[in-house]
């Protein structure tokens, strides 16, 4: 009696995931994966602590406690507005992650969107999508932004829709050639010889065999998503004022260096946690979901 077609069109041992309970213990080994998670957690927390307290306003100006050095009323001090310094952090990794989580969603909806449909479709479909691609990523996000804001004025939404939009043929092109990878493979064309179609072979198939890669990816666009936010609102095409960003600390601090450096070294050192963290994360991630690595450790 012949096998049965479900176990012919079943992933190889080789590409099915490990336990989630073995996943989490080999995680726990990996430094990169800790190290980038704890940072990221860290960044995280803060943005959603900043929801509910801060130490002082961040909105608050007092002209007189201008400049005042850390201190048990202010941790890190105030800048040239009198804001308390940690309030400024905690609320500017808000606006930071919020930008970052929206235009990330935007070019990974439209980007993993755009690359199944050229693999699946191939042909001309494919030819079009990726000269589309091409076309985009001529325009980088600080680009896009200066055009928008001469159509629309600079502001968080600016900045989310000039980010998303850069981040959409990067993600195409991941995901187009993952894809492409597994159509090539057996238990694809047997799929195709039990009559199911191009769709149903995208969403039961291809996609959750390419879902690690697109995870991996995921992490280091965020990570370029919060350099992209604070150079944007450093050049003052992002979010603006009165609302707290890193990008605008720093703006604000260029012209106080000499006076009072650390004013551009808390925003700085916060940036560098934020994306060292993810970039981390990221490794890590790819080490413990790429299934040869998985079984030679």
């Amino acid at each position: 009696m012949s096998e049965p077609l479900t176990t012919l069109i079943d992933l190889p041992a080789a590409t099915r995931p490990l336990p989630a309970r073995t996943f989490w213990r080999r995680a726990l080994r990996h430094r990169s994966f800790v190290l980038g998670g704890a940072l990221s957690l860290v960044v995280l927390a803060s943005a959603l602590l900043s929801l509910v307290w801060t130490p002082w306003s961040p909105y608050e100006i007092d002209i007189a406690s201008k400049l005042r050095p850390p201190s048990a009323a202010h941790w890190l001090g105030t800048d040239s507005f009198g804001r308390d310094i940690v309030s400024l952090l905690l609320a500017g990794a808000r606006s930071t992650i919020m930008v970052g989580i929206i235009a990330v969603s935007i070019g990974l909806t439209f980007g993993v969107c755009l690359g199944l449909v050229a693999a699946a479709r191939r042909g001309w479909t494919e030819e079009i999508i990726m000269r589309f691609s091409d076309f985009t990523f001529a325009f980088p996000a600080v680009l896009s932004a200066i055009m928008l804001a001469a159509v629309v004025g600079p502001g968080m939404v600016t900045s989310i829709v000039a980010i998303g939009i850069f981040q959409i043929p990067t993600l195409t092109r991941l995901t187009r050639g993952s894809a492409n990878a597994i159509w090539a493979r057996e238990f694809v064309l047997a799929a195709r010889a039990a009559g199911k179609g191009a769709f149903r072979i995208t969403i039961e198939h291809v996609l959750p065999n390419i879902l690690s890669i697109l995870i991996v990816q995921v992490t280091i666009q965020f990570a370029l998503a919060i350099l992209a936010e604070a150079a944007l609102s450093y050049l003052g095409l992002g979010t603006q004022p009165p609302q707290p960003s890193w990008g605008r600390m720093l703006n604000d601090a260029q012209t106080l260096l000499f006076q009072s450096p650390m004013l551009a070294v808390y925003p700085g050192a916060a940036i560098a946690i934020a994306v060292l963290g993810l970039n981390l994360l990221g490794d890590g991630l790819r080490d413990l979901l790429d299934p040869r690595l998985a079984r030679e450790r």
